[in-house]
């Protein structure tokens, strides 16, 4: 196991790599000057001329990149030109909104699917199978904005009994971020647990139908106890696969659950550097996005051998 820790580590390391000079280049071939966008018509040449030097954008891009990449391993992502914050502090202001929507999404996600998906493999073509169906494809076919919307004109402007908007910490006022957070997580975890009840019912419906079941059930095991340490056990190892996916796309950021709800986290900021061209910035974001993901990865790998101990790794296989 500890080699195969090493060798996943090596790869991300490579991927990194990979990932940060494609986010380079491509962040650099966007049209526009991020020096003009962020001096509008106040600036004049000098001032630009000082600003693109103290940047290093007179520099050739190959240069810019080693210094951009030789900085962000000691920590330092830049300074964003159009807030002039260092980048590194930005994205640390948000990561608490991030996190705590990604995570109240992934619960919403796991109570809708679990219970949703499990009941409509127990019991295919009933009527709860087909809600499950039908309300699946609607969670998967209404669109984000359009379901925040509805929500906040019926429990914000309506009923009144949450905010419409906005963001507070956990630390200044522990009842007013699950208010604000209540709404966001919803909408984000609609999607997600339509996505996974598939996933949960069809992996349910395979594993009723294994051998191992039925010799359980034959020699007199408790229906409870077949689901809990036969069914449920096995069919939550593609759960974890779709579950680990859904929660790296939260946590870099649900943008139009972000804009609807005036969220202020890595997705919302991560839009308007591209809105500003604002390098430093987006070069940031996208590579602790890549972070996000390889590190997601990683850990629902490591996840299958604990679910599954027919899983091992050996010679940087799965067997």
């Amino acid at each position: 196991m500890t080699g195969y820790v090493i060798r996943r580590l090596v790869q991300s390391v490579i991927v990194l790599i990979g990932v940060s000079i494609l986010v380079f280049a491509i962040v650099h071939l966007v049209p526009g000057d991020p020096i003009r966008l962020a001096l509008g018509t106040r600036g004049t040449e000098e001032t630009y001329q000082a600003m693109r030097e103290r940047a290093g954008l007179d520099e050739p891009l190959v240069v810019q990149y080693f210094q951009w990449i030789g900085s962000a391993l000691t920590g330092d992502l830049g300074v964003s030109f159009r807030t002039g914050q260092p980048v590194a502090n930005m994205i640390s202001e948000r990561v608490p909104a991030t996190l705590s929507l990604a995570a109240a999404a992934i619960v919403v996600a796991l109570l809708i699917a679990v219970p949703l998906g499990t009941l409509s493999a127990l019991k295919p073509r009933s009527p709860v199978d087909w809600f499950a169906t039908v309300s699946s494809q609607a969670g998967l076919s209404i669109p984000d904005f359009w379901m925040g919307i509805m929500f906040i004109l019926l429990f914000a402007g309506t009923l009144g009994w949450l905010p419409s908007g906005g963001y507070v910490g956990f630390t200044e006022d522990p009842v007013q971020w699950a208010r604000h957070l209540i709404m966001p997580a919803v909408t984000a975890g609609v999607a997600s647990g339509s996505i996974m009840t598939r996933f949960v019912r069809s992996s349910v419906l395979e594993a009723l139908g294994q051998d191992y079941v039925r010799t359980a059930r034959a020699k007199g095991m408790r229906a409870r106890d077949v689901m809990t340490w036969h069914v449920l056990r096995n069919a939550l190892v593609p759960l974890v696969t779709v579950g680990g996916v859904q929660l790296a796309y939260l946590l870099s950021g649900v943008v139009i659950v972000e804009i609807v709800f005036a969220w202020p986290g890595l997705g919302q900021m991560a839009l308007q550097a591209v809105e500003a061209r604002d390098y430093s910035l987006l070069q940031g974001t996208v590579l602790l996005f890549a972070v996000i993901f390889l590190v997601v990865n990683l850990v629902v790998d490591l996840l299958y051998a604990k679910l599954d101990p027919r899983i091992s790794y050996e010679q940087g296989a799965a067997r």
